[in-house]
């Protein structure tokens, strides 16, 4: 089971098992399966993978970073941070 958390500028989502490097886009889409949310792009780096998607128009960022072993969602502008609450209720 995955756990999550909703902070005022963030999502912490705790996997159960983390995904491997190579498994992450995979992992992210299924994560993100929801008639609300539309995937837009990945970018995956050396240590850190990007997911961006939409969520009621506004774009957000399922982050993965693999040295601190961390997975949350954040927002590119201050003002997106009012829909954080209804995303983390729609996850």
């Amino acid at each position: 089971m995955t756990s999550k958390v909703l902070f005022s500028d963030h999502i912490l989502i705790t996997p159960v098992e983390l995904p491997d490097d190579e498994e992450f886009e995979l992992w992210a889409s299924i994560y993100l399966h929801n008639d609300a949310i539309s995937s837009l792009e990945f970018e995956q780096g050396a240590d850190r993978h990007l997911m961006r998607f939409k969520f009621k128009n506004t774009s957000f960022n399922l982050n993965f970073e693999h040295y601190s072993q961390s997975i949350w969602i954040n927002s590119d502008s201050q003002q997106d941070l009012e829909l954080l609450p209804e995303l983390y209720s729609s996850l």
